[in-house]
């Protein structure tokens, strides 16, 4: 009979480490998910500086045209 006790309570013990491990499997999940979630809008957040660089550039070549044709009129 002690052997049947022991067979439960390895079966209880390796039942209750696979809740364990799906649970945890469970929060790793989630992790993924903000992190994914977190990169999207970096790069997003990435884009919009890379866009905001080009059009200051833009504008920085605009003032220097009109500087350089301001100094030409004088």
């Amino acid at each position: 009979m002690p052997a049947q006790e022991d067979i439960d309570s390895v079966a209880g013990q390796l039942a209750t480490l696979t809740r364990t491990v799906e649970e945890m499997a469970n929060q790793l999940a989630a992790l993924r998910g903000r992190a994914d979630s977190q990169q999207e809008q970096a790069d997003i957040q990435k884009e919009r500086i890379d866009l905001a660089a080009r059009e200051l550039a833009e504008v920085s070549e605009r003032l220097q045209a009109a500087a350089s044709a301001l100094r030409q009129s004088l």
